[in-house]
C-alpha cells in the first residue's frame, strides 16, 4: 500500500524518529510514502528514434549515443532516499539504470574538469560537481521500485544523486558537459543553492 495515509499522527512521528536517529532524515524534512510530482515547464515527449545522449566539454572526443546504444550499456541497481528541496523525503528507493561511472568510461576527460553542466529536455540544466557524480549510487535511471520510470518522473531517463537536494536528480536528461569552472544551471540561476546539500539545509542561495 503506496499512499501516506498508512504512516499518520504518532506512527508518521515515530518513523521520523526513527529516520533522525539513524540520521537518514535531514533537518526540516518530513516524510512520505508518496512521490509527489514537481517540475517546471511540460512532460516532453520521447520519440525513441530521434532522442541522443551526448557528451561534450573537456572531453578529448565528444560522444553521441542513441537510444538504442545507451540501453546496450551495462545496467545497475541502486538503494536509495530521496530529498526534495520542498521539505518531503521518501526512503528506500530502489532504481535501475546505468552508473554514471559507466559513462564514464566511454570517455577520456581533460585534466581541468571538475564540475559537470547536467543537460535536459526544453534546456533545462543543472550543476554538479564531478566528484559527487563519480560515486557508486549515482546512475541515469529508466526504472524506480521495479516499474519504468512515468514520463511525469523524467522518463526515458533521469539522474538520480541521492546525496543532493532532488533538483540536482534531474528528470529527462540528453546530455553532460563537463567544465572547468562551477557553471550555475537552471534553478541555481533562479535562487537556489549551488550545491544543495540536504543535510546542511542548502535549499537556496543565503543558506
Amino acid at each position: 500500500m503506496s499512499d501516506d495515509s498508512i504512516f499518520s499522527g504518532n506512527d508518521r512521528k515515530e518513523k521520523e524518529r526513527q529516520m533522525l536517529q539513524e540520521g537518514r532524515l535531514p533537518p526540516g524534512q518530513s516524510l512520505t510514502l508518496k512521490w509527489p510530482v514537481l517540475h517546471y515547464g511540460s512532460v516532453p515527449r520521447f520519440d525513441p528514434a530521434r532522442w541522443d545522449f551526448r557528451i561534450r566539454g573537456l572531453v578529448e572526443q565528444p560522444v553521441r549515443l542513441t537510444w538504442e546504444k545507451f540501453n546496450r550499456l551495462p545496467k545497475v541497481k541502486t538503494h536509495s532516499d530521496f530529498h526534495c528541496v520542498t521539505r518531503w523525503s521518501r526512503f528506500d528507493n530502489d532504481w535501475e539504470g546505468v552508473a554514471f561511472q559507466e559513462v564514464l568510461k566511454l570517455i577520456k576527460l581533460k585534466p581541468e574538469a571538475s564540475f559537470v553542466l547536467v543537460h535536459a529536455e526544453q534546456g533545462f540544466t543543472a550543476n554538479v560537481p564531478l566528484a559527487d557524480l563519480d560515486r557508486d549510487d549515482v546512475l541515469f535511471a529508466t526504472h524506480h521500485d521495479g516499474q519504468p520510470l512515468s514520463a511525469d518522473h523524467g522518463y526515458p531517463l533521469r539522474l538520480i544523486v541521492p546525496h543532493l537536494y532532488a533538483w540536482k536528480s534531474v528528470k529527462w536528461v540528453r546530455g553532460l558537459e563537463f567544465t572547468q569552472e562551477d557553471v550555475p544551471g537552471f534553478w541555481e540561476q533562479n535562487g537556489y543553492h549551488m550545491y544543495g546539500d540536504p543535510f546542511r539545509e542548502q535549499r537556496f542561495d543565503t543558506d
